[in-house]
């Protein structure tokens, strides 16, 4: 299968009901799309005005100072000690790794991808791209022996799931135990929100408390887009066992897959301010508490949504039917169909709107 196989993109589909919420007297309120709205911190963008003199060709490995940044980080946010450069590897973004991973490991047919029953649509893209088999399975018991590439995702979209520890563990020594690459994507581990992950933090499967001291076929991927308001930047890294970056780093110095230099210094620079992090939890937690009870009291019930950007939630029906109802309250969401086949009767909601529309759509949904 190449790319001209590929189906179309799911989106398209959402049109209809988007033009219909448009339609509202007080306009629409997007919740469909997890983009970010609000401002790229003033640190942030101060940074990338200042590396603008970019006239030689950016590093494919990222600066020193960058994959030194990277690995401070790990250690400081994630409870991750001892990551040198060799663990660590900056990309364009998480979505083209997440897209090309099977192909950069030389997956191929024969082999199979696990990721989440529900899930972000691009795990099952990249198998298909290299004609691997697609596998939706949160059960490591169930993983196949012939899967050569794991994904988990904690927290989870669309569903918001956090993995413990224990569930890590078991996942990282399923994966050894067939000679599975696991990787763990994590770009919403600062959004933590029901106990115990409100007082403590969401672990990385790179924790010691999962991997011990050994690294060895595991890699955490991680993104800025969320906790810097950096989408626009395509600002994301992995890290991980040293033997697969390398290799890693090798497919994509050929395919040239290189972060530009000013979002390199910029991405230094976000990951040593904690600060304006911790202002855009407190933002997501402001209008998640707003629009959680809303949504319920319209009738619907949230399921784990225990972390991360959205809120998983089912009336009990069809979820074209559920866009169709609150397409006439002005209200847009995601489809679960676009998650999976698992899921056909839950909506997502982001929280990725401002504090009035956040505002709007809880009124209309209670009234």
């Amino acid at each position: 299968m190449g790319v001209a196989d590929l189906a179309d993109y799911p989106w398209d589909a959402v049109a209809p009901y988007a033009e219909r919420a448009r339609r509202h007297p007080d306009g629409i309120v997007d919740l469909s799309i997890g983009s970010p709205v609000d401002p790229t911190p003033q640190v942030i963008a101060e940074a990338l005005a200042d590396a603008t003199d970019a006239h030689a060709y950016p590093q494919t490995a990222g600066t020193p100072a960058l994959r030194e940044a990277i690995a401070e980080w790990y250690h400081r946010r994630r409870g991750v000690p001892g990551l040198s450069a060799a663990n660590v590897l900056p990309t364009v973004g998480s979505k083209e790794l997440v897209a090309l991973l099977p192909l950069l490991l030389g997956l191929g047919p024969g082999d199979a991808v696990v990721h989440p029953r529900a899930a972000y649509p691009t795990y099952e893209v990249g198998a298909r791209l290299v004609g691997a088999e697609p596998v939706a399975s949160d059960d490591p018991s169930s993983w196949p022996a012939h899967a050569r590439l794991i994904w988990i995702n904690s927290p989870g979209n669309p569903d918001g799931r956090v993995l413990s520890t224990d569930e890590l563990a078991d996942a990282v020594a399923r994966a050894r135990e067939i000679g599975a690459v696991l990787a763990s994507d994590e770009c919403y581990a600062e959004l933590g929100w029901d106990a115990p992950w409100d007082q403590q933090p969401v672990p990385s499967v790179l924790d010691p408390a999962v991997v011990g001291d050994d690294l060895t076929g595991v890699l955490s991927v991680y993104s800025l887009s969320k906790q810097s308001n950096l989408a626009g930047y395509r600002a994301a890294f992995l890290a991980g066992d040293p033997a697969i970056v390398e290799r890693l780093l090798t497919g994509r110095k050929h395919l040239g897959l290189m972060p530009p230099a000013p979002v390199q210094r910029a991405m230094t620079v976000a990951l040593g301010d904690d600060e304006h992090v911790a202002a855009q939890r407190e933002r997501y937690a402001r209008r998640r508490a707003v629009l959680k009870p809303a949504i319920e009291a319209a009738g619907f019930t949230i399921d784990r949504s225990e972390g991360g950007l959205y809120l998983w939630a089912t009336e009990g029906r069809d979820a074209w039917e559920s866009l169709d109802r609150l397409a006439d309250l002005g209200i847009l969401v995601g489809p679960g169909h676009f998650y999976g086949t698992h899921f056909p009767q839950h909506v997502r909601f982001s929280l990725t709107a401002t504090d009035e529309r956040i505002a709007a759509a809880a009124e209309r949904l209670r009234a």
